[in-house]
């Protein structure tokens, strides 16, 4: 008896019974829901003092939640109060100054320039009264009485005395005129730029204490007091709670299947239970190659899409890098509506 149709047969009758057992026994792909990996993401700011002093004090330690405005380091402002003072001590001095000019001379500098004029003119008188004289007795005399040195000294001392009282009298205007606008305008220009110094002096001692400019959790502690700050040397990192997102990546083939503003769920390692709400906030449009942290090797040059997915974690769960799974479901109530609509748009 040939066995070998029988044991062809069995073979056949095998080969048809795990084919239909693989077929009756897988689950269809799911379809409506889009499943992606990714990592929590969040900003970060690095703080910095504007000018280089010495830190006094730090207020805070890693992992405090901080508030926008907080103080969380001061510097040493002894030296910074001191060019304050020499400041302001030199507004006072050019405030005097301006205020003198500005109110003009007193009557009494009035009337000491007057009385000046008015002995510059009898001095000037005499002096006249005495070459008059000289030269009455030389002509009476035929030149014999008197010289012709003291005659021309005579001349010389009338000449000194109305230069004099020509000085007195300008002096006697100048002082009736009071001082020019150019010389109030300089002084007035001076007194701003001392005040421009002084609001530069107390925005660095403002600067001094460094604030957080949002909420945020203190991340690193990078210098202790006494340390040397500078603008190019952050004292914090800190980390911006909100927003967060999950940076995933999507094919080609499913970027047509999501858009922003859907909802999402995003769920991790350590809560696998426990999931968050989100919603697609951004997508990229521009292609890039997988990173070689979010998939295999053999994907790695494979082109995808950024796709960030902002999370709701009110209850500050997600840390950043932390893994992430976030799944996307892809009939949503605006995908039915338009459906419904023969896909027309508003």
């Amino acid at each position: 008896m040939n066995k070998k149709p029988l044991i062809a047969g069995a073979v056949l009758l095998l080969a048809v019974a795990a084919g239909a057992w693989w077929y009756t026994g897988r689950k269809p792909a799911d379809t409506s829901t889009l499943l992606l990996y990714g990592n929590v993401d969040l900003r970060q700011v690095s703080l910095a003092f504007d000018q280089a002093e010495r830190i006094d004090k730090v207020n805070v330690q890693e992992g405090d939640h901080v508030k926008a405005g907080q103080v969380l380091a001061t510097l040493d402002t002894r030296s910074l109060q001191l060019r304050v003072a020499q400041a302001q001590a030199q507004i006072r001095v050019q405030q005097q100054a301006l205020g003198r000019l500005q109110s003009g001379s007193r009557p009494e500098e009035i009337a000491q320039s007057r009385a000046q004029a008015d002995a510059a003119t009898a001095d000037a008188a005499l002096a006249r009264q005495q070459l008059e004289r000289l030269q009455s007795i030389r002509q009476t005399t035929a030149g014999r009485a008197v010289s012709q040195q003291d005659l021309d000294s005579a001349q010389a001392r009338v000449k000194v005395a109305q230069a004099q009282l020509d000085s007195a009298r300008k002096g006697q205007q100048l002082v009736v005129s009071g001082p020019r606008k150019e010389d109030i305008a300089q002084a007035q220009a001076q007194l701003d730029v001392s005040n421009a110094a002084l609001a530069l002096l107390n925005h660095q001692l403002s600067q001094a204490e460094l604030k957080a400019p949002i909420d945020a959790v203190v991340r690193a502690r990078l210098m202790e007091p006494g340390d040397m700050a500078s603008p190019q040397r952050p004292v914090f990192t800190l980390a911006i709670t909100d927003p967060k997102w999950v940076r995933a990546y999507v094919t080609e083939t499913d970027l047509g299947r999501i858009k922003p503003g859907m909802a999402a769920t995003i769920a991790t390692d350590s809560h696998p239970d426990e999931t968050l709400n989100g919603k697609v906030g951004y997508i990229s449009s521009v292609a890039e190659f997988t990173p070689k942290t979010v998939q295999t090797e053999e994907l790695r040059t494979s082109l995808v899409y950024e796709v960030r997915v902002l999370a709701d974690d009110a209850a500050d769960r997600l840390r950043l890098g932390m893994p992430a799974t976030v799944r996307i479901a892809l009939a949503q109530r605006g995908d039915t509506a338009s459906a419904a609509n023969g896909g027309a748009r508003p």
